[in-house]
Formats: structure tokens, C-alpha cells, sequence
């Protein structure tokens, strides 16, 4: 299997989230010639300007984008929040639609929530309006039943999911 490159990027701002937990999870699946980093920075993400977005865009936006740029799959894992898709996270996408960043990119979506079907279908239409590949997506309701209060993931079906997410990523 040749060299991946895989970004990861949470949609919670809490490093003790479920959703960083998940991909955390997903990380050490990993095999050790895939390059797996889950990204730290959606935070410092500056609310999307349009009259910022030129050629010399903020360097937190141009580093995201070239994160995105090098990665051969990006994977995205969120929570939901107030029915819909958390704003930072829905922010920092919009900031890559100028730049086509995500356009025949490959993405893997993973929502994990009480419920979380609103955010999800969202981020599929976002994500389908930058063109981006989505090559697997996993809806995950009722997470913190399936996540001790250590963050391990202790239900079999999201285990096979994931499973079946990482089987996808190493194809």
C-alpha cells in the first residue's frame, strides 16, 4: 500500500469530545506508513470574510487549505449542535470554497451526536456543494452511550462501523 496522508479534523473544539475521541480511535488503526494527523487549530479559524478571501487570506485559512491540499483523504468528525452543523466547523469549510480546496477530494464524514441526522445531511449538501468526494459517511447517534467516561469506545456495532470507515480509507 503506498504512503496516505489522512487529516483528520473534528468538529468540537473540546479535545476530550467524543469526536476527537473517535478519530483518535481511528488513528491508532492506523497502519505506520499512513500519515495521520488530527487537526488542532479550527479555534483560531477567523469568522469568514469574503473581502478577506484574495490572495493573501488570513495565514490560519491558508495553512487549512494546504493541510486539505496534501492530504489524500480528510477526514471530518463532528457533533451536532442545535440541529445543525457547529460553526467553526461550518465556518472553516466556508473559507474553502474560493480556493476549491475540497473540490474531488476524498472525505470521510462521521457524525456523532444524541442524534445527529440534521448535521449530518447538512455537511453531505455543504460538502456536495464543494465538490468534494465522499467515499464513506457514518451517522453515529447516541455516542456518549457508546464511549466510556475514558473515551474508549466500547459499542461493537460503532467499532465495525469504524471498521468498515477504515477499511474504506485503505483502499
Amino acid at each position: 500500500m503506498p504512503n496516505k496522508n489522512i487529516f483528520a479534523i473534528s468538529g468540537s473544539l473540546r479535545s476530550g469530545s467524543s469526536n476527537h475521541n473517535i478519530l483518535r480511535f481511528l488513528g491508532g488503526l492506523m497502519p505506520a506508513e499512513v500519515d495521520y494527523a488530527i487537526y488542532e487549530d479550527l479555534a483560531q479559524i477567523p469568522p469568514f470574510e469574503p473581502g478577506l478571501d484574495n490572495e493573501s487570506p488570513p495565514q490560519t485559512v491558508i495553512d487549512f487549505r494546504n493541510k486539505i491540499t496534501n492530504a489524500d483523504i480528510v477526514i471530518i468528525c463532528t457533533p451536532e449542535y442545535a440541529f445543525g452543523v457547529p460553526g467553526q466547523l461550518k465556518n472553516a469549510l466556508d473559507w474553502t470554497v474560493s480556493s476549491s480546496t475540497l473540490v474531488d477530494k476524498q472525505v470521510v464524514l462521521i457524525t456523532a451526536a444524541s442524534v445527529g441526522d440534521s448535521a449530518h445531511a447538512s455537511l453531505l449538501k455543504t460538502l456536495g456543494a464543494l465538490s468534494a468526494n465522499v467515499i464513506a459517511d457514518l451517522l453515529v447517534p447516541f455516542i456518549r452511550a457508546k464511549i466510556d467516561s475514558d473515551g474508549h469506545i466500547i459499542n461493537d456495532d460503532l467499532k465495525v462501523g469504524l471498521g468498515v470507515v477504515l477499511d474504506t480509507i485503505l483502499k
